[in-house]
């Protein structure tokens, strides 16, 4: 089937969004929410934090008044914010907008939350705090190679999957099998079945240039610095949060807090910042390509278009 058809089975129920930071997705969301009466649904994991609207990059109070735009900035930063509560969200948003016969726009590029909207997701059961805070006092107290060690030894399959300096999920894989007595794997073979399934979407990857995307990148870092991006990451600092909070990693954040302690010049840290942001570009076309194969690849200027006809003729009547 080439590009701008649409088979006559295919009802489009959901249009999804994706791509590397700064690729346009935001602004196609909007668009087409405009002339389609639709609703934009955030999927990106670090929008959905209230105190990161500047370095983050969320849609302004401007453009969010235009259309209504669901899971934006309503979680807090101190809370750890999973993939699965992502999905109850996200269930809850997409019966709400089927309910008013608005169509659902996901848009972002957490390639996991579309996995699991498309695929399923996983039940891990809730880890009790006195665990993970038990297994991050360990992380800090002995390192992550140690910890990594230890999880080689109650789940070795799970280590072998993890990189040696990735404390996040080595914790994360070590916090499950304490208190579940299971091996993360084994939850992840485990879940719930898709929000959308197959046939009843479309979705798009938006591919641009990676020189003229990594130009934007840097472009877009000097930017956000310039509408006070450093005085919020200031007010979250002084918070005095966990740094393993997914907030607290958003990139360029960590720069910039080392800039506030006086350990880096803005310069560098704004550097560090962009480094870390392109870094993080390149692995989203890698994980889109491997995980997620029914995603069109399509250029930002060509995706219009494309993404309009077809939305068009998958929702006309026969």
């Amino acid at each position: 089937m080439s590009e701008g058809q649409v088979s006559r089975s295919h009802v489009c129920k959901a249009v999804l969004i994706a791509g590397p930071t700064a690729s346009g997705k935001s602004a196609l969301a909007l668009e087409l929410a405009l002339s389609t009466g639709g609703v934009v649904i955030n999927a990106d994991s670090m929008q959905v934090y209230r105190d990161l609207r500047i370095i983050t990059a969320r849609p302004t109070r401007a453009e969010e008044a235009l259309v209504p735009h669901h899971l934006y900035g309503h979680v807090d930063a101190a809370v750890k914010f999973s993939a699965g509560a992502w999905v109850n969200d996200a269930a809850k948003a997409l019966e709400a907008a089927q309910a008013e016969g608005r169509l659902p726009i996901f848009v972002g590029g957490t390639g996991l939350y579309f996995k699991a909207l498309t695929a399923g997701l996983s039940v891990v059961p809730p880890i009790p705090a006195e665990v993970r805070d038990d297994v991050r006092a360990r992380l800090d107290r002995n390192g992550v190679e140690a910890l990594h060690a230890e999880l080689a030894a109650r789940d070795p399959r799970a280590a072998e999957r993890l990189n040696l300096r990735d404390r996040t999920r080595i914790a994360r894989a070590l916090e499950v099998i304490e208190a579940t007595g299971r091996s993360l794997l084994e939850w992840q073979r485990e879940g719930q079945p898709p929000l959308l399934p197959q046939d009843s979407f479309r979705a798009v990857f938006l591919a641009p240039e990676r020189a003229e995307l990594y130009a934007r990148i840097d472009a877009r870092f000097d930017a956000m610095l310039g509408m006070g991006a450093l005085n919020e990451v200031e007010r979250l600092a002084a918070r005095q949060l966990d740094s393993l909070l997914p907030a607290m990693k958003a990139h360029g954040v960590p720069a910039l807090i080392r800039h506030l302690r006086g350990e880096l010049s803005l310069q560098d840290a704004a550097t560090i910042g962009r480094a870390d942001t392109r870094h993080y570009a390149k692995r989203q076309f890698t994980w889109f390509r491997h995980q997620l194969p029914q995603f069109e690849w399509v250029k930002p200027e060509e995706a219009r278009g494309w993404l309009a006809a077809g939305v068009n003729a998958s929702r006309d009547p026969d």
